[in-house]
């Protein structure tokens, strides 16, 4: 396994390394699970736009703006992880416009969460301003800023590279990862600093929320408001469970080389379940904390399968009628 595929460099650590069996046996296990992944959240987009009540409430909008920005970044790294063991090096050109992807993606994921744990914060504890704070206009525009946010942010490393580096490097090949790419001092500061602010934001906004609303359960007077609170706050709890696996990418190279020090001999497998933990995880909880613990998400999506289901069989019977 090329250990640069998931952003860390040791030189001493190639494809090699793997068995063939082995590199076999580590990519089908990561397509299963992208692609059941890809299918659920695939049956929760479908129900999504099958039914008017989700696309004009704004809890559910900023829910699959997260599912659709998991699928495009799971899919991209799943493809730079295959594609390390078919092609140790790719055009450059081509690596910047996946990387920024990746990365824009990467970093709209705390931000889309920090937002749900505030939207979950004004239906609990402003539940009279909810309708008014939460439209469907505001919640796109918030995401049409968290996009730029993110543009803003990686942008700055494009422009240091045509800056510092010939135009001729867009033409060649080089191994696809950040630390390939931005290497330099500059990147290295800039990543570590906005990171830092980035992250604290998120989880300070988390935090206020989850105080809030845990609050709120505890004085809430009536059964039912009492259940929609601790049902807020076990859900924000879940946006702080997926976000600290979602901070393991931030730190990714730190953890890397001490696993690397510690674990020098079995390193291609720490990495492989490091890449698991880090990836694949946090896009699997997506669809947990919100279409399936949802109620009302939970049973159009029952519908969708069942009908989904039964025109299958129907189609089959049809077929052997002939």
């Amino acid at each position: 396994m090329n250990s640069s595929s998931l952003g860390f460099n040791v030189s001493v650590v190639g494809r090699g390394r793997d068995s063939f069996s082995t590199a076999v046996a580590k990519n089908v296990i990561v397509l299963a699970l992208g692609l059941i992944i890809n299918y659920i959240n695939g049956a929760l987009i479908h129900t999504f736009r099958k039914h008017q009540i989700f696309y004009l409430n704004p809890r559910y909008i900023l829910f699959i703006h997260l599912v659709v920005n998991d699928m495009i970044q799971m899919t991209l790294t799943i493809s730079l992880f295959v594609l390390s063991y078919i092609s140790n090096k790719i055009n450059v050109s081509l690596c910047c416009v996946i990387l920024l992807l990746v990365v824009f993606t990467t970093l709209n994921t705390p931000i889309n969460l920090a937002v749900m744990a505030v939207e979950c914060f004004i239906a609990i504890c402003l539940p009279l301003r909810h309708t008014e704070l939460c439209t469907v206009q505001r919640i796109y525009i918030l995401i049409a800023w968290m996009w730029t946010m993110s543009v803003v942010i990686t942008m700055p490393d494009v422009f240091l590279i045509l800056a510092t580096e010939p135009i001729e490097l867009f033409y060649s090949t080089i191994i696809c990862n950040k630390d390939s790419l931005f290497n330099h001092p500059v990147h290295l500061e800039k990543r570590d600093v906005s990171y830092i602010i980035y992250l604290i934001c998120v989880w300070l906004t988390l935090f206020f929320t989850y105080v809030k609303i845990f609050l709120a359960a505890k004085s809430a007077k009536s059964a039912k408001g009492s259940g929609d609170a601790k049902k807020a706050r076990n859900t924000i709890l879940l946006h702080g469970f997926q976000l600290l696996l979602c901070m393991l990418t931030y730190v990714a190279h730190m953890i890397h080389k001490a696993l690397y020090y510690t674990f020098p001999e079995n390193f291609t497998h720490v990495l492989f379940i490091s890449y698991i933990i880090v990836q694949i995880l946090p896009r699997f909880l997506s669809p947990i904390v919100y279409g399936l613990r949802d109620k009302t998400f939970r049973q159009h999506l029952k519908k969708h399968l069942m009908c989904s289901a039964t025109s299958k069989n129907q189609t089959m019977a049809w077929s052997k009628d002939f």
